[in-house]
C-alpha cells in the first residue's frame, strides 16, 4: 500500500508540449505511471509520447477521468494552472516550479483548503510510491519498494538519502516532495496521518531544514498522536541568521525562529530520532530494523 497515488492514479500533465513537461512526461511513463492526458492551451488534439493534449483541464479530466494533475510551467503561471485545476474538480495538485510569487501561493493555499484540494509544493519534485507510479521529476531507478515513508523539504537530500536507504536494502513506501518554498501546499504534520493509517510504512523519515515552523508543528503531533518511529534530519545548521540559504523558506529570523536547534529540540522532546547526515538516516533505520521494531 501507498498514501497518496498508486498504479492506478490517472495523472494529467499541465504544460505538456513544454520542455520539461514532455521530457517528464516519458520518464513519467516508462516508470509505470499512468499518464493520460496533458494540458497545454491552444495545442489540444496533439499527443506528447502517445499522451492526448487538450486544452484545459477540465476536457482533460470528462474525456479521461484523471484524478490527479502535476504542473509543469514557469512559476509566473503556477497561479492560473493551480486555480485551473481547482475549478475542474481536481484534487491532488502537484506543482514544480521554483520562486512562485509569495502572494500567488498564498492564493493558491487558501483556496484548495476551502476547496478540499491536496495541493503540494511549489518547488517540490512530485511523489512516489516506488514500484508503482510517481507525479513529478525525481529519477525512480534508485528508489525500491519496501516500509519507510520519507517527506522531504529537500530533493537533494532525499534522493542522497533514499540511494543509501536503497543501497542498505531498505525500501520506501512513499517519498513526498513537500516543497522548499516559503509557503507549502501540504506541510509535514498534514500528511503524517496518511503515513500512521498506512499499513505498509513502518517507520518515517523527515528531512527539513532551517526556516518557518513546519518541524515544531510536526513534532507535537508525533508527541500526541504518531506511534510509528521518526527519525528526522534538519539541515541548514551553521546557516547566518537572516539570509536566505538555497530555498526560499530556509531561513532564520533575527530571534532565532527556525533555527535548526530549535527544530531538533521540539522533535527530540517528541521522541523522534535526530539525525546529523543522511548517512546517520540510514544508521538509525538499520538499527531500527536490528531491533526489530520496523
Amino acid at each position: 500500500m501507498s498514501i497518496l497515488i498508486d498504479e492506478n492514479t490517472k495523472l494529467i500533465v499541465q504544460g505538456i508540449t513544454g520542455r520539461e513537461g514532455s521530457y517528464h512526461t516519458e520518464q513519467m511513463l516508462k516508470y509505470g505511471t499512468k499518464v493520460v492526458g496533458g494540458v497545454t492551451p491552444g495545442k489540444g488534439g496533439q499527443e506528447v509520447c502517445g499522451v492526448p493534449v487538450f486544452n484545459t483541464v477540465k476536457e482533460a479530466m470528462t474525456a479521461t477521468g484523471a484524478d490527479a494533475t502535476v504542473i509543469f510551467v514557469p512559476a509566473k503561471f503556477m497561479k492560473d494552472s493551480v486555480l485551473e485545476a481547482i475549478n475542474a474538480g481536481m484534487k491532488m495538485v502537484f506543482t514544480i516550479a521554483e520562486h512562485v510569487p509569495v502572494h500567488d501561493m498564498m492564493f493558491c493555499y487558501h483556496l484548495a483548503k476551502a476547496r478540499g484540494v491536496k495541493l503540494f509544493g511549489p518547488n517540490s519534485f512530485g511523489v512516489i510510491s516506488p514500484g508503482k507510479t510517481k507525479a513529478g521529476f525525481m529519477a525512480g531507478y534508485f528508489f525500491s519498494p519496501g516500509n519507510v515513508g520519507v517527506m522531504s523539504r529537500s530533493a537533494t537530500n532525499c534522493y542522497e538519502t533514499v540511494k543509501m536507504l536503497t543501497d542498505n536494502g531498505i525500501g520506501q513506501s512513499t517519498c513526498v516532495g513537500v516543497g522548499g518554498d516559503m509557503i507549502p501546499g501540504t506541510t509535514f504534520v498534514e500528511l503524517l496521518p496518511d503515513f500512521e493509517a498506512d499499513p505498509d510504512t513502518k517507520a518515517v523519515v523527515i528531512i527539513g531544514e532551517i526556516g518557518g515552523s513546519e518541524e515544531e508543528l510536526a513534532a507535537a503531533y508525533i508527541k500526541d498522536h504518531f506511534t510509528k518511529p521518526v527519525v528526522a534530519l534538519i539541515a541548514g545548521k551553521n546557516a547566518p541568521k537572516g539570509r536566505s540559504m538555497g530555498h526560499a523558506g530556509a531561513i532564520v529570523s533575527a530571534d532565532g525562529t527556525g533555527s535548526a536547534a530549535s527544530k531538533e529540540k521540539a522533535l527530540g522532546e517528541a521522541g523522534v530520532y535526530i539525525a546529523d547526515s543522511t548517512q546517520h538516516i540510514v544508521d538509525i533505520l538499520l538499527q531500527l530494523k536490528a531491533e526489530g521494531k520496523i
